[in-house]
């Protein structure tokens, strides 16, 4: 990678450092660049913690969680109101930073923002969430009931792609069960998570129980080895996943991995086809296809398969790309110029593979060094060809002809990854039998990217998700907490006998 270079000649690059215990700090001893991804120039830096300092981010939660664990539940729920309050406020503040270092357009980065939210207003209703069940008289004079606890110190390791979004699908409810976190951001774009601590702070959250440190590895492998992180958080590429998956877990830890994708959109022949090509490229191109969740396989299924390629062929063609800061634009830049060349590849490697590159969007040309790169629609795939069995992250449509609706099936349970799928019908029949048969964990009917509301939960099945947690919503609340049960039985006046019995609940 380039030494970073700042926007201005002889301009100071900005050093971007760790939160920790309320605020910022890190001697920046090693530093890491970030680049804006529009110009290609790294116009900040961010320090990557040592070991040390990844053990005083530990340490400060650790201190801070006896006294999080014991405040109250209104407290607790208070300051997500008030946190809720201020990302409202201030989302184009968020979002400009979002914009910055990741590249995506303003009104992208500002839905990333609306999703957050989303999570934060969920972990809210904490005194709901965190209510515990109770029953009476079991046996005689005994009652039993539980409680939902927190597991202790978490440890949050977030994508690129989302910065904002992610970390709040874990702090968010990670925190409002009384855990306290330590999170690792993307080195990649780490300024939106100061942001959020800064924001949690102001929310009226105590010193400690939030705290971020930066980095690569070296931190990573820090959080997956101390002693004192009971539970890890992440969400990746598959083959990361799964590493932090198995050296967590031989840790002793409670893991959710969630990793990539391959996500199939099916189009039956009586769908709406003028629809399903427009819901296609929103899905295959939006956030220029750095999501875990875009379409990157298109099924058509029977005679359709003509008509929806050329209704796609003819919307890239208006597609508007350019600097996420340009009102104009709809897709921005890949997030290095190292991803946009590895992305590029996929498009070449194709056609020797016997695909059709119908549109080649690594021929289209930008001025400037962003990190730019057309969008590509290839027809004529096939399983074992690369650009269908890798997660390419990238604007990249692959269009798979298949002659039933079983053959579509068939093809989705056959593909390593389960994370997200669609169907595009008019016909109900169908449409409820896709979604007793498909093999993957999230499905849309004529919704081309099912994101789940706040109020359920997210992941995938297969090489998505490695644990058995899925994240944010309901099953957060048990991930982030043990569950205990008590037993009780007060004092009568019958007198007491010995009883050298197993004992009965009769």
């Amino acid at each position: 990678m380039p030494e970073p270079r700042p926007i201005h000649p002889g301009a100071a690059v900005t050093t971007i450092r760790h939160f920790i215990h309320g605020a910022e700090s890190g001697e920046a001893a090693r530093t890491l660049p970030v680049y804006d991804p529009a110009t290609g120039e790294a116009h900040r830096q961010v320090a990557a913690a040592s070991t040390a300092e990844v053990g005083e981010a530990i340490a400060a939660a650790k201190a801070a969680q006896p006294a999080w664990r014991a405040s109250s539940l209104i407290k607790r729920a208070d300051v997500f109101f008030r946190l809720r309050q201020l990302l409202a406020e201030r989302t184009d503040e968020l979002a400009a930073i979002v914009t910055s270092e990741h590249g995506k357009v303003l009104s992208d980065a500002a839905g990333e923002v609306s999703r957050g939210i989303e999570n934060v207003e969920f972990a809210a209703g904490l005194l709901h969430l965190l209510k515990g069940e109770r029953s009476e008289q079991v046996s005689r004079g005994v009652d039993v009931h539980s409680v939902k606890q927190p597991v202790g110190v978490v440890a949050a390791i977030t994508p690129f792609n989302f910065p904002v979004m992610v970390p709040l699908w874990m702090v968010a409810s990670a925190i409002a069960c009384g855990n306290t976190v330590v999170l690792k951001p993307s080195e990649k774009d780490p300024s939106a998570a100061i942001w959020l601590a800064r924001a949690f702070q102001e929310a009226g959250l105590p010193d400690g129980v939030l705290n971020v440190v930066n980095g690569d590895r070296e931190a990573v492998d820090a959080l997956l080895d101390s002693d004192d992180i009971a539970a890890v958080s992440f969400v990746g590429s598959t083959p990361v996943a799964q590493a932090i998956y198995q050296r967590a877990a031989a840790n002793g830890k409670r893991v959710q991995a969630l990793g990539g994708a391959k996500n199939h959109m099916v189009v039956m022949p009586d769908a709406d086809i003028d629809g399903a090509a427009a819901a296609a490229v929103s899905a295959a191109y939006g956030s220029a296809g750095e999501r875990c969740m875009a379409v990157s396989v298109l099924v058509a299924v029977g005679d359709v398969a003509d008509d929806l390629v050329e209704g796609i062929r003819s919307r890239i063609a208006q597609l508007r790309i350019g600097p996420g800061t340009d009102p104009a634009s709809e897709m921005g830049p890949l997030i290095t110029r190292e991803h946009r060349d590895r992305v590029a590849s996929y498009v070449s490697g194709a056609e020797a593979e016997g695909a059709t590159v119908v549109v080649d969007g690594t021929r289209k040309t930008f001025e400037g060094d962003g990190f730019f790169v057309g969008v590509s629609l290839i027809d004529g795939v096939r399983p074992g060809m690369k650009v269908y069995e890798d997660e390419i992250f990238g604007p990249v449509l692959a269009v798979v002809r298949v002659d039933s609706y079983q053959e579509a099936v068939e093809l989705i349970n056959a593909n390593a990854f389960g994370n997200g799928t669609a169907i595009f019908t008019r016909d109900g029949g169908t449409a409820r039998q896709f979604e007793f048969d498909v093999e993957v964990g999230m499905v849309g009917v004529n919704v081309p990217i099912p994101v789940p509301v706040g109020a359920f939960s997210f992941g995938g099945w297969k090489k998505s998700l490695f644990g058995d947690s899925h994240i944010y919503g309901p099953e957060s609340i048990h991930f982030y907490t043990r569950s205990k049960v008590v037993t009780t039985r007060w004092p009568d006046h019958t007198p007491a006998q010995v009883d050298l019995g197993f004992p009965s609940n009769h």
